[in-house]
């Protein structure tokens, strides 16, 4: 399968809802399903923040050919001074198990790549999700720490891009 990203615009908030308000997809990300209003008022952060930076932000996933709907991929750097930005991905459980999160974790490494201001990426998984450790392992992230974020348990791994450039 052959995959396209596009950053999230406006008009997308039911797309992006169709994955937070999914149980299986964030049973190892909030535990619980997003309702409307909270899933709208995240949405809209995201529009704000994809409009700051040409490279980083939140993606689409889409099939290239028909342009379905796959899931979310993120790039997000929230303090500039730390210089870390956030490494993420959300897919719709149709598409579990056929190597998507692997394509999309190596793709946007690349698109971090480009940003020279970047030195780490890390990404914060559910402990318990081990496919995500495996991909994410898969594409060089080590293991940094296990911590509790907000209210929930986390692992932290990250990757030092001076390592792979």
């Amino acid at each position: 399968m052959v995959l396209k990203l596009e950053k999230f615009r406006a008009d997308d908030f039911q797309l992006y809802y169709s994955l937070v308000n999914n149980e299986q997809v964030m049973a190892m990300i909030t535990e619980r399903a997003l309702e409307f209003d909270e899933a709208k008022k995240d949405f809209e952060k995201i529009i704000s923040f994809n409009s700051r930076d040409p490279l980083l932000g939140y993606y689409k996933i889409l099939e290239k050919d028909n342009l379905e709907f796959i899931g979310l991929g993120k790039l997000e750097l929230e303090d500039l001074e730390k210089k870390e930005a956030e490494l993420g991905y959300m897919i719709l459980p149709q598409y579990w198990g056929k190597g998507i999160a692997s394509t999309i974790s190596l793709t946007l490494i690349e698109l971090a790549k480009l940003n020279t201001s970047i030195d780490k990426l890390y990404a914060i998984i559910d402990p318990k999700n081990g496919p995500s450790r495996k991909v994410l392992t898969k594409n060089g992230f080590k293991h940094k720490e296990y911590l509790e974020y907000e209210g929930l348990p986390g692992e932290i791994l990250e990757l030092k891009m001076k390592q792979i450039n």
